[in-house]
């Protein structure tokens, strides 16, 4: 540790716990001096200090030392007194109050940062009028009777040269019953060293008299008397650089006194004059009382007889307690003069003579319960410790037995507390225990508010100190502080402190605590006027969405009265109400891609680019085509910008939160945006912009030419309120009218009527660092807000109506798609893409008008009928007929069709590519997007069975299984079709029979989809049928036998059937007019194979009458055998005999048949009693008969086919 003298606290102590010095003089000594603007205290004070006096002393057992460092204290005879708490409080303020205003500048400055004040010294992050507040309170309590060292140990007596009788004022001014109560009441000896002065003014006259009453003074008073000559300058006024009254402008000194009579040699003689003082007066005197009441105290209190003495005399003495009216000792007590004993050896010094006289009487107090007196004791073993650099835990614990003992005593001594915890504060700071200082700060607080707003300032300032720092403890204490001072009317001290914590809580999630700071700071920044600075605080608090209702409702009604305030528009940069969810941000902009609706508009590029790319030709090269024209005109450093028309709106999507519990009146919210045309892009860039937002955080605009934007774009605006908590998105939109460069720069609004909030964009995109180079990173396409902006094109809006919402599965409807074309220029070549053709179908031109479904109905022979298109619909590709051009205010008008194909969500997306008729246009072609999003339900659920019928060859049963999914809807079966010419189906009795066609040249890759119908439903609904061999039925069925054709694939032979049902009328609301609606269901692919590659049918009699009691019974039959595969089979027919019949034919036969080819094979039964017998015991073997190419894993080779019953009855004849 460094030398204790040289700490803070040594040098406080050196100031103030020093000899004093009463000084008595005349009117006319003060009234020399005052010619300087000084009085003769302040004169003399500048050398009353010495650093470096080098005086050799002995302490009280004859051991010789130097003393280097001395100082005194003068005071005037009416100043030596306890203070007056009043004006010691007064006096205080004023230092507060100064320091107030000399740091208003940094009020203005910008929120300090705590990396800085970490990175300071502690000299440098203290402010400096603290010593000087610390200061006054241990002047407050000066002067104490108590304490020997505030006691004077010398008195100067000065007259000057013009007064009269100058010998018997010296008597006069001593004897003056003016003289402090210290000398009057016995707290002290009356009898002090006395120094005699005469102050000769040179301005009033020569030396000869002045020397002449010198002479005569030390015939009167010996060698205790000095001259001192003073303004000696005989060129007037002298104006001094180095000024050495500078130091002392806190304590009553003029702030600038420059001019003075005092010249060098007056410097130089009250120099000598104060070091003769101390060094030949003061010193030797003290040095000689020191050894006096040593000798004194040795006789009576020191050795262990006078221990044991003493502590018998106390304990049969009452119990003594300090007397509010006086002294209890008096200063020839044997207490009194051990305490001057050891005050006088602190202040020569001698620690180790000052802590062995300080031992001694502490035990006396205590047991006298001389409480205040026992903590003064204490105090000052404490520093006495300290200042011999012996143990720190002795010292720590004297400064804590003294502080607690302070407290403990009447109210009084809390003056005396705060003493001993500044000096305690040093202590530890010197030797960097900042932890343990701020706690002795926070102990010292009191219950005035202004006292405690300093000391908690401080401890603040220690936990920065600490190591390491503690941060959060330095901005709440902080807080703390700027309470106390808002208290005590110190607004410009407490908007100081919150600002310091500021720089704590900035960046942290410390929510509450970071709204209380802004918030209070911006309310005193309001009562000293500075408006602007309140608002941009209240305003950091606005977006409270963690604070209550009350709060919420609180701030924002302040910060509006503030903004009010200010008498004028408040425009802010990056206002926090409401929330600009930048994320959000999508830029819907058209330039060869336009947009039927704004759901086309958020549907994903990647899906409209998949389903253009076989329209538009070289979709590779497209972009050169847009700008063939314009390319040439448009700056290099905008290629890369996105491109718009003019006259059509740039559309911006954002999305705005209020954070909020209360509701948020916002108005007048548009985007900003620059435009800049094309020709002004080649000039200067300074003159290239035709409008410009401020860079920065500034919280104004500048002023902008209103009506200059307008004639170059124009904006959108909206009014709305957001509730509490609510989220919008709002749609903005700005319409360039000339042709040029257009940047969306950000958007602005008006919170309350009363304050302009606007964001900035950020159009800057982050540059990415690759390890050769740097690149620039490019924008996404909805975040370049860049625009070229080209002349005018033609633009298709198109819209499907009535296109529904909502349907059931199945719902087949009748709509039309309307095409307008405001533009004088036409449009042509026009294509239509469908991305899900089993929904939509374009229809013919003639269908336009017809009434559905009549017009879906079977037409007689004669007439015609919408044929199918039988083309690939896989792609879904139309093209509108040639002649088909779009212009004026006439619409196109073009019929489609819907079916509901699968139950869903569905989102259908409609593609359709036209081009210019105008050859100088900038763009060739464009194309229309259209997006409708539908909810499909499910209707009916249609399956089907199919199996062989056991009695016939090549027909099949089928069964047809129908389930109503709907919960709230009926159907009428209409019809069902079977679709083609291969199969034909009529009714059974409950089942429906299939029967296949056999004459091959019925079948092609692409037939006419006639197909067979059957009526189903109740009777009496004779209505026609419904023609599926025509559009749009036959054309739905093609996609859907498209789609399904990957599910079932295998079967050589499939049958597909089309199930049309309609909707039963409403019986609980029959006067409800619906439109006609009709359902059809398509089951495509339905197998009729089988396990087996062949089919056989059993036929002969079923009934018979025979004589059994001539002979038994013979009955002929035969088999058709058919090999249904496209391979040869190879079939064996072993058959089993069993009685009461046998088989009497061959036993076993062997055919070959060719693929798809037929026999017959004939077999005989004897029968042997009458009855009906079952003659399905007989099994068929088969085999494949492949070649090397014709392996097919998928299917058996060889297998067992088991007879199918059949039952013969045999009647006995007459």
């Amino acid at each position: 540790m460094v030398d204790p003298a040289n700490t803070p606290l040594g040098r406080m102590l050196l100031e103030e716990i020093t000899p004093v010095v009463m000084v008595l003089r005349t009117p006319l000594v003060e009234e020399a001096c005052l010619k300087n603007g000084l009085t003769l205290v302040q004169m003399l004070k500048p050398f009353c200090v010495f650093n470096n006096i080098d005086v050799p002393v002995r302490t009280a057992s004859d051991q010789p030392y130097r003393l280097q460092k001395f100082g005194l204290r003068l005071f005037y005879e009416l100043d030596i007194r306890q203070p007056n708490l009043e004006v010691a409080k007064e006096r205080l303020k004023q230092v507060i109050n100064q320091a107030a205003d000399k740091d208003l500048s940094e009020l203005c400055s910008d929120l300090p940062q705590i990396d800085n004040a970490l990175s300071i010294s502690e000299s440098e992050v203290l402010p400096s009028w603290f010593q000087f507040f610390n200061k006054e309170l241990v002047h407050s309590v000066s002067f104490s009777d108590h304490e020997a060292f505030d006691h004077p140990v010398a008195c100067l007596v000065v007259v000057s040269s013009k007064d009269d009788q100058p010998i018997n004022r010296f008597v006069d001014l001593f004897n003056t019953k003016k003289l402090p109560s210290l000398l009057t009441n016995g707290a002290m000896d009356p009898k002090i060293l006395k120094h005699y002065l005469l102050v000769h003014d040179k301005q009033d006259g020569p030396l000869e008299k002045a020397t002449k009453i010198l002479t005569e003074m030390r015939s009167t008073f010996g060698s205790d008397c000095q001259l001192l000559c003073i303004n000696s300058s005989q060129d007037g006024v002298v104006e001094h650089q180095d000024y050495p009254w500078v130091l002392y402008k806190f304590e009553d000194l003029p702030s600038q006194p420059l001019r003075c009579f005092l010249n060098v040699e007056d410097f130089n003689e009250i120099k000598d004059l104060m070091q003769d003082l101390s060094t030949k007066h003061i010193i030797p005197y003290m040095e000689q009382k020191i050894r006096l009441l040593n000798q004194q105290v040795a006789a009576t209190r020191k050795g262990f007889r006078n221990q044991i003495k003493n502590l018998w005399w106390r304990k049969g003495k009452d119990d003594v307690v300090d007397s509010p009216s006086g002294p209890t000792y008096t200063f020839n007590s044997i207490e009194s003069q051990i305490r001057v004993l050891g005050d006088y050896a602190f202040m020569l010094r001698d620690y180790e003579l000052a802590l062995s006289n300080y031992r001694l009487i502490s035990t006396d107090y205590k047991l006298d319960k001389a409480w205040k007196r026992y903590a003064g004791v204490q105090e000052m073993m404490g520093l006495a410790y300290f200042m011999s650099d012996q143990s720190r835990k002795d010292a720590e614990y004297c400064m804590e037995n003294a502080f607690t003992t302070y407290l403990k005593v009447a109210p009084s001594s809390q003056q005396n507390a705060t003493r001993c915890g500044l000096w305690w504060v040093e202590m530890l700071k010197a030797r960097h225990q900042y932890k343990e200082a701020a706690t002795v700060y926070f102990r010292v607080c009191t219950e005035e508010p202004l006292y405690s707003a300093v000391m908690l300032e401080q401890a603040s300032y220690c936990y920065l100190l600490s190591r390491p720092p503690m941060l959060h403890k330095y901005g709440f204490h902080l807080v703390l502080s700027g309470d106390r001072y808002k208290k005590s009317d110190q607004v410009k001290h407490a908007i100081r402190t919150y600002r310091g914590a500021m720089s704590v809580y900035t960046g942290t999630t410390w929510s509450h605590i970071k709204d209380h700071v802004h918030f209070h700071i911006g309310q005193w920044y309001a009562l000293l006027g500075l408006y602007d600075l309140a608002a941009n605080h209240v305003m950091e608090v606005l977006a409270c969405g963690h604070q209550s209702k009350k709060t919420q409702e609180l701030f924002l009604r302040d910060f509006l009265q503030i903004v009010q305030k200010t008498g004028k528009t408040f425009e802010v940069s990056e206002l926090q109400l409401p929330e600009i969810n930048i994320s959000s941000l999508r830029v819907i902009f058209e330039d060869h891609r336009t947009y039927a609706s704004s759901a086309a508009a958020s549907v994903k590029e990647r899906i409209w680019v998949s389903l253009e790319e076989e329209m538009i030709p070289n979709l590779s090269t497209a972009r050169t085509n847009w700008l063939e024209l314009q390319s040439k005109l448009i700056p290099k450093k905008y290629k890369e910008s996105n491109v718009c028309v003019a006259g059509e709106a740039v559309r911006v999507d954002i999305e705005l939160k209020n954070p909020l519990q209360i509701p948020l009146p916002l108005s007048s919210v548009s985007l900003l945006c620059e435009l800049s045309a094309v020709s002004d892009e080649m000039k200067s860039d300074a003159s290239s912009s035709l409008v410009e937002i401020q860079d920065g955080e500034s919280t104004s605009l500048i002023h902008r030419d209103v009506n200059f934007e307008s004639s170059l774009f124009s904006l959108s605006d909206v009014d709305f309120s957001l509730a509490g908590g609510e989220k919008i998105v709002v749609q903005l939109t700005v319409t360039p009218r000339v042709e040029g460069i257009l940047q969306i720069v950000g958007v602005k609004w008006k919170l309350s009527g009363s304050v302009v909030g606007f964001h900035k964009f950020d159009t800057n995109p982050m540059k990415k660092i690759s390890r050769n180079r740097i690149q620039k990173a490019k924008h996404p396409h909805c975040d370049n807000l860049k625009f070229v902006v080209v002349k005018s094109v033609p633009k298709l809006e198109g819209v499907i109506h009535p296109l529904p919402k909502r349907a059931y599965t199945g719902d087949l409807r009748h709509l039309v798609l309307e095409l307008k074309n405001k533009s004088e220029f036409a449009v042509k070549n026009l294509k239509m893409k469908i991305s899900h053709p089993r929904f939509l179908n374009l229809g013919k031109r003639e269908s336009l008008n017809l009434e559905f479904p009549a017009c879906l109905e079977k037409k007689s022979s004669d007439q015609s009928a919408e044929h199918a298109n039988l083309n690939d619909v896989s792609h879904a590709l139309f093209l509108f007929p040639e002649d088909t051009i779009i212009h004026g205010e006439t619409p196109l008008l073009w019929p489609l069709w819907f079916r509901a194909a699968v139950p869903g969500n569905i989102s259908l997306y409609i593609t359709i590519y036209y081009e210019m008729s105008d050859i100088s246009s900038t763009m060739r072609f464009r194309t229309l997007r259209m997006h409708y999003n539908l909810q499909v339900l499910p209707s009916l659920d249609v399956s089907f069975l199919i199996s062989p019928c056991p009695s016939r060859l090549q027909e099949f049963l089928v069964r047809m299984d129908v389930v109503n999914k709907t919960s709230s809807e009926s159907f009428q079966i209409h019809q069902l079709s079977s679709v083609g010419n291969q199969w034909e189906i009529s009714l059974l009795q409950p089942l429906i029979r299939g029967k296949s066609s056999t004459s091959e040249d019925e079948k092609s890759s692409h037939p006419r989809l006639q197909g067979t119908h059957l009526r189903l439903g109740t009777q009496g609904n004779n209505g026609p049928c419904f023609d599926i061999a025509s559009s749009p039925l036959a054309d739905f069925h093609l996609s859907e036998r498209l789609y399904q054709e990957v599910l079932n694939k295998g079967d050589t032979n499939p049958v597909d059937f089309i199930l049309i049902s309609r909707p039963l009328k409403n019986d609980i609301n029959p006067e409800v007019s619906e439109p006609p609606r009709l359902f059809s269901h398509h089951a495509c692919h339905c197998s009729t194979a089988t396990t087996s590659p062949i089919s056989w049918l059993v036929d002969g009699p079923r009934t018979l009458y025979h004589n059994f009691s001539a002979s038994f019974c013979e009955i002929n039959l035969s088999m058709t055998i058919c090999n249904t595969s496209h391979h040869v089979d190879y079939k064996s027919i072993p058959v089993e005999s069993v009685s009461p019949f046998i088989w009497s034919g061959s036993s076993s036969t062997r055919v070959h048949l060719d693929p798809m080819s037929r026999t017959e094979i004939p077999l005989q039964v004897c029968v042997f009693s009458p009855g009906t017998y079952d003659l399905s015991s007989y099994v068929l073997h088969w085999n494949l008969l492949l070649s090397n190419d014709q392996e097919n894993r998928d299917r058996s080779s060889s297998g067992t086919c088991q007879g199918y019953p059949y039952y013969l009855t045999v009647l006995q004849s007459d």
